[in-house]
């Protein structure tokens, strides 16, 4: 146990920030909350700072001094990039004061919008005018995009729009020195030496603080088209989706994998959700296309012809914009269903597309293996390799029994999905980041060049380590 931040800190942020934007840490409790209940933060004082020039105050002072600061968004990272869990001297330091949209330039193609802006609310703004922000996820309406940035999200859309970092044309930042960068402007082309934002961008907070961004938001589509098909299994999965990119082109926006086991813990938490399909099925997908006038019949007659040839036994269009969220639902209810149900483990790794059906027949072996009464509810974004395994105690057992009674077993679970991973030329983390769950996984697997690359360049731009200390690379 540290000694805490000293009184003349707290009257300095006070000082910047006012009153009202400081809370002391025995007010903090939810800045130290763990999404999955796994950790508990600590923390000196929470400090939220209104605006840049705030931000560049503080984390100048911090310097000086040397004091820990812990970027926080949302609070809805689940590798605890957020949270200090072994110093109370930290100061968190929330953008939630910081969420204004500044700017949307429709000619460009952008909105500019403050680190603090919750996704939901960047995803409204945009349709004001006519306009979409494509990055989404179950989080959405908690994320912010400062934390998008920081772990360079992905989601649901990756497919057809990429990652966090391919919707961002610019960055504003405040730096471990204090000095703010800003690069804000919505240029596509712009070689005027390296490229700053990308550095930034999944660099968890350790660079420097993200306070700003220019994000491409795109035309709303004409015509969108969802469809939850039942099928035999994720090979198939993967036919289904290289189909449709032949008949259908760059259409697709998202596919995700659901198991049958995963669909009926959702169904049996959230009583307004049902299965739209008649008869059970060990596994679904979920795909949602978007295009131009003509999209939707195109879509029902290739699903037609694969009903017809038998590659999957059964499919449901939504029919309205109530149909298609009821079938999103499904899905993004999963991880709170996996939360229900007593998850000791979610994974987040990703691997070639070619190998995912071999990535679920390993993982489901290798834990059966571990332990022959465990139960796996495997799901996520097949068309970019990133499936997720949340892995449940025997049934009729308790999480706290089981762990009590299985010492070890969580870490084990990791590491048996984070080896089956490796083995098929995969990577630890696809979405989530590193934070300080992964540190030492990162460690142990990751390219030893790499890794003492990223370490100079920490030094070099953080060389008294104040900001998120211990996050990525410990």
């Amino acid at each position: 146990m540290t000694e805490g931040l000293t009184e003349r800190a707290k009257g300095r942020f006070e000082e910047i920030v006012g009153a009202r934007g400081v809370r002391p840490g025995a007010e903090a409790q939810r800045y130290t909350e763990d999404p999955r209940d796994r950790f508990t933060g600590k923390a000196g004082i929470v400090v939220m700072p209104a605006s840049t020039e705030e931000l560049s105050e503080i984390v100048r002072f911090c310097n000086d001094d040397g004091i820990a600061l812990i970027p926080y968004g949302g609070g809805t990272g689940v590798v605890a990039g957020q949270l200090s869990l072994e110093r109370d001297d930290v100061v968190i330091l929330s953008l939630e004061r910081m969420n204004r949209i500044r700017d949307i330039r429709a000619d460009d193609g952008v909105i500019v919008v403050e680190a603090g802006c919750v996704l939901e609310n960047v995803h409204a703004a945009a349709a004001e005018h006519g306009l979409q922000f494509p990055l989404s996820m179950a989080s959405k309406g908690s994320c912010t995009i400062g934390g998008n940035l920081a772990t360079n999200a992905g989601g649901i859309q990756v497919l057809r729009h990429g990652n966090a970092r391919d919707l961002c044309l610019g960055i504003e930042a405040v730096l471990p020195s204090g000095e703010i960068l800003s690069e804000l402007s919505p240029l596509r082309k712009n070689n005027t030496g390296f490229d700053l934002r990308h550095l930034l961008i999944g660099s968890e907070g350790t660079l420097g603080i993200i306070t700003a961004a220019t994000l491409i938001v795109k035309p709303i589509e004409p015509e969108v088209v969802t469809v939850f098909a039942a099928l035999p299994g994720p090979a198939e999965a993967l036919s289904l989706y290289q189909g449709m990119r032949r008949r259908l082109g760059d259409a697709v926006s998202g596919i995700e994998l659901m198991s049958g086991f995963g669909v009926g813990l959702v169904t049996g938490h959230f009583n307004t959700l049902r299965n739209p399909l008649g008869a059970p099925s060990d596994w679904y997908v979920l795909t949602e296309l978007a295009g131009q006038e003509g999209l939707q019949e195109a879509v029902e007659n290739f699903f037609g012809d694969e009903i017809e040839a038998g590659r999957i036994a059964d499919a449901v269009l939504a029919s309205s914009e109530g149909q298609r969220q009821a079938l999103w639902d499904l899905r993004e209810h999963t991880p709170e269903a996996n939360r229900l149900s007593g998850a000791i483990c979610s994974s987040d790794t990703s691997v070639p597309i070619a190998f995912v059906e071999r990535f679920v027949a390993e993982t489901h072996a290798a834990l059966t293996k571990l332990h022959p009464g465990l139960r796996v509810n495997s799901y996520g974004h097949i068309g970019d390799g990133n499936i997720h395994h949340n892995v449940f105690p025997p049934e009729g057992v308790t999480k706290a029994d089981f762990i009590g009674d299985t010492p070890g077993i969580i870490e084990a679970v990791r590491m048996a999905i984070n080896e089956v991973t490796v083995g098929c030329d995969g990577a630890i983390s696809a979405e989530h980041g590193i934070g300080r769950l992964k540190v030492s996984d990162l460690g142990r697997y990751g390219q030893p060049a790499k890794l003492e690359t990223i370490k100079a360049i920490k030094a070099a731009m953080d060389p008294k380590n104040i900001l998120n200390p211990g996050a990525l690379i410990g």
